[in-house]
């Protein structure tokens, strides 16, 4: 019996999650921040920015521990209720 909600993802993994958001003195520490309420080992390091090709947002890219769907679909919700993110990938 399936729960109606499959993966192709094979838990636990790495995964890397694209981030899109406002040019923001605080945009890095929100959504590390983010991130650690649903995947606490997530460090500083893990998270890599850099400027849009126009500079009018800043896009990061941040390697989660996954160890489950769930985890990744709360991290998910989490950022894209965030003011400060556009865009997750």
């Amino acid at each position: 019996m399936t729960t109606g909600k499959e993966t192709l993802i094979e838990f636990p993994c790495t995964f890397p999650l694209k981030v899109m958001g406002a040019v923001h003195p605080e945009f890095e520490q929100a959504v590390l921040e983010t991130v650690r309420r649903y995947a606490p080992d997530t460090e500083a390091h893990h998270i890599t920015t850099r400027p849009s090709s126009k500079g009018n947002y800043t896009g990061a890219t941040v390697q989660v521990n996954a160890t489950s769907q769930e985890q990744l679909d709360n991290i998910y919700r989490a950022l894209t209720s965030h003011e400060l993110v556009k865009v997750v990938l």
